[in-house]
């Protein structure tokens, strides 16, 4: 008897260790479910171009540093880094403990293998353009050098030296850019095709590492092990099923199987906001209409302006646009730091655009066309989506009822409508743009490329912009932005409508992540509280 109760005792004590052990696991278990809104094309950080592979790259891999939840740069790879007094060289020191996935370690000639390679002319990458502020980069893209001119080189394991060709103050956000980060030159050269597609090849040196890649179906990640500052990724494993259907990945999440995901549909936002679960994030990129200034009637600055200044931007966001978007009265978007100021670009700038009705009808007139009279047939392009349809209409609306003109609407699809814009082939075209990095550069130097949509050929904005361009003094440059963007508004090259953001979906139990301005959520701390 009293060996069947010691067994019994035994039995009972041993079902309580396991179930113990049993509830530990489950609550010290962390997994996040992201229903991510299409296949990536590529994880290849040199060529990838959409907001999915940069979301996912951003999870697998870090570059010398790495945005922080300001989106300023902070220490990655890189724990410090030092600069020359003229702002040329820049000379990175890496982590002793920084490795790749596979326990290898990350050294610097990792970056110089992947910036040269970026570059390659035999590449042929898009994103080549964001290197060149590199010492002979855009000259090597274009084969007028040698690789062995570019301004990179590694000293040793742990010392990357960088050249500039120019001072760029924003230079050390780019280093956070996917196009910089680095690459481990063995697995990239041993399957150049297909090395960024597989999970057996794909090493990268982030917080998480690909386990699963079920392709057009899901992928999985798991916390990596290697990763120098591991001790700050809470979540042990994440789960992202993949579909383009914004109304698939609505059902997945109202039906428990993913926790966050962007854009729903838009006809569930009001209902999805009184649930508490819709929330807006800040992106760096506006929508806004932009003019063929050699084209008439729009080669005259007056009729532009006035074409700008009788447009309602409010009704149009809140009963067409919605998504939480702002009405834009200005060109640089919100988001960007003055680091001399720690103020808002945008707060700083003010809006540099006005609505003014009688100002538009005194303007229009003046360029002689009272009222819209003997005004040239105007048409507005766009590309199909009706989105752009309904926002077209508004404003066609808009210009006849508040100017008297009558304005016809022209869609094309996407490619098409692309390559005519690109053409200009227009007088009104639709257009929006989002910020590569986070400068207010990235939105002045769109309209100092000879090439840009609106045929503007300014040389005093030029000239302020290569001013800002030139030098490490935030105050001069950020002067000098200033300036440059309420030129652009004088002379009405665009039409600004509104500021994007990103609308998205989490569940209240996720936490400790946070999204940048350049439309990327980092679940480096992120973690799960239920």
């Amino acid at each position: 008897m009293k060996k069947k109760l010691l067994f019994f005792l035994l039995a009972v004590l041993s079902l309580t260790i396991v179930l113990a052990g049993c509830s530990s696991k489950k609550s010290t278990e962390q997994v996040f479910r992201y229903a991510l809104e299409a296949e990536p094309a590529t994880l290849d950080p040199a060529k990838s171009t959409g907001i999915p592979e940069s979301l996912v790259e951003l999870q697998i891999f870090e570059g010398l540093t790495r945005l922080d939840d300001k989106d300023q740069p902070a220490p990655g790879v890189a724990e410090k880094w030092d600069v020359s007094p003229d702002g040329l060289v820049y000379t990175f020191h890496l982590r002793a403990d920084a490795k790749w996935s596979n326990g290898d370690p990350v050294t610097a000639k990792d970056f110089e293998f992947a910036w040269k390679r970026a570059l390659s002319p035999a590449e042929a990458t898009e994103n080549a353009y964001m290197l060149f502020p590199l010492k002979n980069a855009e000259a090597y893209n274009k084969k007028a050098v040698s690789a062995e001119e570019v301004g990179v080189k590694a000293i040793n394991d742990t010392t990357l030296e960088v050249m500039l060709e120019k001072p760029t103050a924003y230079f050390l956000s780019l280093t956070a850019f996917h196009a910089f980060y680095p690459l481990p030159e063995k697995v990239v050269t041993a399957s150049p095709d297909k090395w960024a597609s597989e999970v057996r090849t794909l090493i990268g040196n982030g917080p998480f590492k690909l386990s699963l890649w079920e392709h057009n179906n899901k992928m999985e990640f798991a916390k990596n092990e290697n990763y120098w500052d591991k001790g700050a990724v809470k979540l042990t494993k994440m789960e992202w099923p993949v579909s383009d259907s914004q109304t698939t990945r609505l059902t997945l999440i109202e039906n428990d199987q993913a926790d966050m995901m962007v854009e729903p549909p838009t006809p569930d936002h009001d209902r999805l906001t009184k649930e508490g679960l819709l929330k807006i994030a800040p992106y760096l990129g506006e929508y806004y209409y932009v003019f063929n200034t050699t084209k008439a009637p729009f080669d005259n600055p007056k009729v532009r302006k006035a074409f700008s200044m009788a447009i309602n931007r409010d009704p149009l966001v809140t009963n067409v646009i919605k998504g939480g978007k702002k009405p834009a009265y200005a060109w640089v978007a919100p988001g960007l730091l003055d680091p001399a100021t720690n103020k808002d670009f945008r707060e700083e700038g003010g809006n540099l655009v006005a609505e003014d009705l009688a100002e538009a009808k005194k303007l229009l007139a003046e360029a002689g066309y009272p009222d819209g009279r003997g005004l040239p047939p105007v048409t507005i392009l766009f590309s199909t989506s009706e989105l752009h349809k309904s926002i077209a209409e508004g404003i066609q609306e808009m210009w006849k009822k508040n100017l008297g003109v009558n304005v016809d609407l022209t869609n094309q699809e996407s490619k098409v409508f692309l390559a005519t814009r690109t053409a200009g082939a227009f007088q009104i075209a639709r257009a929006s743009w989002i910020g590569d990095y986070a400068d207010p550069m990235t939105f002045m130097d769109v309209f100092t490329d000879p090439t840009n949509d609106a045929k503007y050929n300014n040389p005093a904005y030029n000239k302020l912009v290569e001013q800002a361009k030139n030098t490490n003094d935030q105050k001069i440059r950020f002067d000098a932005m200033h300036n440059a963007e309420k030129m652009l508004m004088d002379d009405a090259v665009v039409i600004p409508i509104y500021y994007t953001t990103q609308p998205y979906i989490a569940k209240p139990y996720v936490k400790g992540y946070f999204w940048s301005i350049l439309g990327l959520a980092d679940f480096k701390t992120a973690y799960i509280e239920k």
